[in-house]
């Protein structure tokens, strides 16, 4: 999962960005308006966590930006302004939830967790795609109840694949989910086909009716077989 942070207080910024390391997200940083909408036009993420008042403009403008892109990512707003119409505004141009500073990095998280939840499952805390099911409170992947052994990448990429079924997920797209934005800058993605490769290995050994189908010169779709 990817997080871009757009917030200008550089220690606050960092402080959730630590946080959200320490639970396995792969974190993004914006300080301004500008640079938060130079990101937002090239990656993805999967929740933007954005402050209203920038150095350079009015966050609730990236909001209008994402609607003009047709782009569905989940938005917290995460602003010092109580007021009800910013509020208003914000969820009306499509943001998810709204947390008033100060708060509780704890309950940052669980906003996080809910919102995607409510995107990609129907609020189910636990994500099932053919007989195998996921634990991300836990990092745990089962196969017919029985648990699946995955280094970090393999479990990330699962889950990610497993947020998409269906879905082609080209191989820079994938990389940038899982190792970062600063990884358009390599030369190949020879490191993605190995960890999809024992990946794919380990959910046939587990017997599980899901794969990690290749699509020739583009990259991969989870499909339950």
């Amino acid at each position: 999962m990817k997080i871009l942070i757009v917030e200008d207080e550089p220690s606050l910024r960092e402080l959730i960005e630590r946080s959200l390391e320490k639970e396995r997200y792969v974190v993004e940083t914006a300080s301004d308006l500008r640079s938060a909408l130079d990101k937002v036009g090239c990656y993805d993420y999967d929740c933007i966590l954005l402050d209203i008042m920038l150095p350079d403009g009015n966050g609730l403008q990236l909001l209008e930006e994402l609607k003009t892109m047709r782009k569905r990512e989940n938005v917290i707003i995460l602003s010092a302004k109580d007021s009800i119409e910013d509020k208003v505004k914000g969820l009306d141009l499509g943001a998810d939830d709204y947390l008033p500073k100060p708060f509780h990095l704890a309950e940052l998280s669980a906003r996080i967790k809910s919102v995607i939840r409510r995107r990609h499952h129907d609020g189910d805390m636990d994500i099932r795609i053919g007989n195998v099911r996921i634990v991300p409170e836990q990092f745990q992947v089962f196969v017919n109840e029985s648990k699946m052994e995955l280094n970090r990448k393999e479990y990330d990429i699962l889950h990610y694949f497993c947020n998409r079924p269906g879905r082609l997920v080209q191989k820079s797209q994938l990389a940038e989910a899982v190792w970062g934005d600063h990884i358009d800058q390599v030369d190949n993605f020879d490191f993605i086909y190995a960890q999809v490769k024992n990946l794919r290995k380990k959910l046939k050994e587990a017997g599980a009716t899901i794969s990690l189908s290749a699509v020739y010169g583009l990259g991969y779709k989870l499909i339950v077989e």
